[in-house]
């Protein structure tokens, strides 16, 4: 007993275990990592925008139904190598930095996106042109995998601990502005030159944008310094590295092993779930800004226009709310949203769908805008609550791991299941079912979720941002480790009497 209770004594925070939050840095990382997230996203609005014009250009020889499920089939492939990706980068940003990984991404992302716009297509080419946009896709999966699972822990390894959920909602803000940009230019590219247009030459104009948004991105990255947590890290294995003997490169090798055994040994709840998180935000997400418009105009035979203009405005009401939402993740908790969202999304998915089904242009903004405001619950809280599931010296692996497996599994495969299901059985109903189902996994996993608003991240000392902060925290801790100590030493009189 005596053991039990001397390990569980807390050591009292001296002021070089508070860190000060440099704000101009601050704010530069988060600028930064959402413009990475906005160059990602506006890739994926214009790719679910044009869905049904690259499955003419593409895939011209199939059916209306069959064209829809072959283009997010090649979307959906870009994930499968997503796992990949994230096992290359993610232990590589635990061990080189996180602002050198990132920096990399944003270039493979960049130039992957630009050359879809050189594409030749099918009429030109035959099987060639599917094939090359295909290489495009996984080429742009690979360095998806280890862009959000880095930008995440960037920001929170930079933001205060009181103010995480509100910095990390910027970086889904950048998702959701990138996701309306590109769906937004489509919109427009359509009402300009019409359907013809679009498929005969203007299809390509979006991809074009996607290399100087690529440059400002990669010019910002370069200006990045590396996190506090993580020059902590690296400086600690340094002086434990300078002590060893050993060849260097094997320890690099035995190092990475160890890592990924650590990971799936000693988290795999964390990693569960996480998994489960991330299919719940992405499942919800991908319905939404990927499949909606393709179900209301192929499925429903609605209006491309309308189709394309109530989804622009979903998100839109995205983009007006996550900053609110990550600001109260910051009060009320990370929990308690998770839960409300989770169990929202299982109540109200079928009226939205419903609504949607419905036609016209007031009912369908109704249940567009019930699945935004679902959809925010989530993209609100997930920068934030993510990264601080895992350790610092494992943060960027473990998070790219976890979260590229069940993107690939569930989240990107969301369009392409779904349309799939729609047309084998006719039910226009299947995604709400398919929504309803997602909540229920995120419900479990929130059920598990340790509370972390405000709280240090797990390998890192307090956060802060002033020195009067840092002060108040150091003397805090002082105070309970000296309530502690006492209490420790009446227990250990009171069991010497025994």
């Amino acid at each position: 007993m005596v053991r039990t209770l001397l390990r569980r004594r807390k050591k009292a925070l001296s002021e070089q275990d508070v860190t000060v939050s440099d704000q101009p840095q601050v704010r530069r990382a988060v600028t930064a990592a959402a413009l990475g997230n906005t160059m990602e996203w506006f890739d994926f609005g214009v790719y679910a925008y044009l869905a049904g014009t690259m499955g003419k250009v593409f895939f011209p020889s199939s059916s209306p139904g069959a064209q829809v499920v072959s283009t997010f089939a090649t979307f959906a492939a870009a994930f499968l190598v997503r796992p990949l990706g994230g096992l290359v980068f993610g232990p590589l940003g635990d061990r080189i930095g996180r602002q050198k990984v990132l920096a990399a991404t944003m270039i493979m992302m960049a130039l992957s996106t630009f050359a879809v716009g050189f594409l030749p297509t099918y009429a030109s080419v035959g099987f060639v042109a599917p094939l090359l946009l295909l290489v495009c896709r996984l080429v742009q999966g690979f360095s998806t995998g280890g862009e959000y699972a880095g930008a995440t822990t960037y920001i929170a390894e930079y933001a205060p601990d009181k103010r995480r959920g509100f910095l990390g909602s910027w970086l889904d803000f950048g998702t959701f502005v990138g996701y309306a940009l590109g769906s937004g230019l489509v919109t427009v590219l359509t009402l300009a030159v019409g359907s013809d247009g679009l498929e005969s030459w203007a299809w390509r104009i979006p991809f074009f944008v996607a290399g100087p948004l690529g440059l400002i991105g990669l010019y910002m990255r370069l200006k990045l310094e590396e996190t506090p947590a993580f020059k902590r890290e690296a400086a600690y294995a340094a002086s434990q590295q300078e002590s060893a003997e050993d060849d260097p490169v094997e320890d690099a090798r035995q190092s990475g092993h160890q890592r990924l055994k650590e990971i799936f040994t000693q988290h795999w709840q964390a990693v569960l779930i996480c998994m489960g998180l991330v299919l719940l935000y992405n499942v919800t997400n991908y319905m939404v800004t990927s499949y909606l418009p393709t179900y209301m105009t192929v499925t429903l035979d609605q209006s491309e226009t309308t189709a394309q203009v109530l989804v622009l405005c979903t998100m839109l009401l995205v983009v007006l709310t996550i900053t609110a939402v990550g600001r109260s993740s910051d009060r009320w908790g990370r929990r308690p949203l998770f839960t409300l969202g989770s169990v929202a999304l299982m109540v109200l998915a079928y009226p939205a769908f419903l609504l949607i089904r419905e036609g016209g242009i007031l009912l369908p903004a109704f249940g567009c805008a019930i699945l935004g405001l679902l959809l925010v619950c989530f993209a609100g809280t997930a920068a934030a609550t993510l990264p601080a599931l895992f350790p610092t010296r494992l943060r960027y692996g473990a998070l790219s791991i976890a979260y590229n497996l069940s993107v690939s599994l569930f989240g990107g495969t969301t369009p392409l299941f779904a349309s799939a299901l729609v047309e084998k059985t006719g039910n226009t109903m299947v995604p709400a079912y398919y929504l309803m189902v997602a909540g229920a996994v995120g419900l479990v996993s929130t059920f598990f979720l340790r509370e972390t608003a405000g709280r240090p991240l797990p390998g890192s000392g307090p956060m802060v941002e002033t020195a009067g902060e840092a002060q108040q925290a150091v003397a805090r801790s002082r105070t309970a480790a000296g309530r502690q100590a006492r209490d420790l030493w009446i227990r250990l009189r009171s069991h010497r009497h025994r």
